[in-house]
This record gives C-alpha cells, sequence and structure tokens, in this order.
C-alpha cells in the first residue's frame, strides 16, 4: 500500500437546501452585486458538456496575476466537479470579476504548480487555507511542504484572459469634447 499519495476522501457536493444556499452567489452576481466579493469570487460562465447550454459557478480565486492577467481557482470537489469536467471538454469561457467581464482561456496546472500556489497561498491566508485542507480532509501539519503536499492533491485551473481582452478600446470610444476628429 502506497502512503505517499493518500487517497483523498473530498465531500459531496451540496443538494437540497444546502445546493440552494451555495447557488446565493451566483444570482448576487446576476443581480449586478459582483462587487461585494471583491476580487476573492468569481462568476465562471461555461458551456455544458452533454447539454451545450451555458453554465454558471462561483468560484473562489486563489491566486491572481495582472500582467499577463489571469486568474487561479481550486477544484474542492477534484476533477469529477461538473464545471471541471465542462472545461475540459471546452477549454475557453467567460468571467466576471466584480461587475467586468472577461473572455478567458482555461490551462490545467500540474501537481507541481499546485503545490507551489497552495503554498502560496497558505502563507498569504493561513486561515482560508486550513479550513480548506480540513474540508477536503487533506492532511497538512500547517508547515509549507504540508500545504505543498496537499497542493498537489487539488486540482487547480488558470483562467489567461484571452487575447481579445488585452486589445486597445475600439475607435468609437469617446472623444475630448474639443478633439476637432469628434465633429
Amino acid at each position: 500500500m502506497d502512503h505517499s499519495n493518500p487517497r483523498v476522501q473530498r465531500p459531496a457536493p451540496p443538494s437540497g437546501w444546502k445546493r440552494l444556499a451555495a447557488r446565493i452567489p451566483v444570482h448576487l452576481f446576476r443581480i449586478g452585486l459582483g462587487p461585494l466579493f471583491g476580487r476573492r469570487l468569481l462568476l465562471l460562465i461555461h458551456t455544458g458538456r452533454l447539454s451545450g447550454i451555458s453554465r454558471t459557478v462561483v468560484l473562489e480565486v486563489v491566486d491572481h496575476t495582472r500582467t499577463p492577467r489571469s486568474w487561479t481557482v481550486a477544484s474542492g470537489y477534484g476533477p469529477t466537479a461538473q464545471w471541471y469536467r465542462n472545461l475540459q471538454l471546452t477549454p475557453q469561457a467567460t468571467i466576471q470579476v466584480g461587475r467586468r467581464y472577461h473572455a478567458v482561456n482555461v490551462r490545467f496546472l500540474s501537481a507541481g504548480a499546485g503545490a507551489a500556489i497552495m503554498a502560496r497561498h497558505a502563507e498569504e491566508h493561513p486561515r482560508t487555507a486550513a479550513r480548506l485542507c480540513a474540508w477536503l480532509g487533506l492532511p497538512t501539519d500547517g508547515t509549507a511542504a504540508g500545504y505543498r503536499r496537499a497542493g498537489e492533491l487539488i486540482p487547480f485551473v488558470r483562467l489567461e484572459c484571452a487575447p481579445a481582452c488585452h486589445s486597445p478600446r475600439a475607435a468609437t470610444s469617446r472623444r475630448p469634447a474639443d478633439d476637432p476628429t469628434a465633429r
């Protein structure tokens, strides 16, 4: 029996009233209250792999970079999470952060990259990282090495702004009133 790679006992996805409660942030984003979550949560709008229709889920942002613009999220329910499986089939999506929408391309990260992300996340947000590992049933001793081991068992996804995200604004943008070309 190999103890170096323990089996993770992931929690079951919520059902019933717990699922309804877990979907409240989706509705808050839809009615324009996305800024309440700051940069900690994002709304992922993706395509269902079986139905082909638009699906939404709110995810916690584990890491964010400004240049190039990207957001990293973790699949707490593992590689069998519906949104994760949908992105494997269609690795393009749209995200909403606050009130802004971004077209993104999806990149699935390696276990080594996940280990580094989790160690950095634990350093920046120790209580959140400890709660996440406890909820997922991941063994960790609270050290950077422990969080690295836990991060190797969590599937991480990087959502990278599509090239159109970086293009200059269209020529129809507002011009100053004193600009002679505006007349």
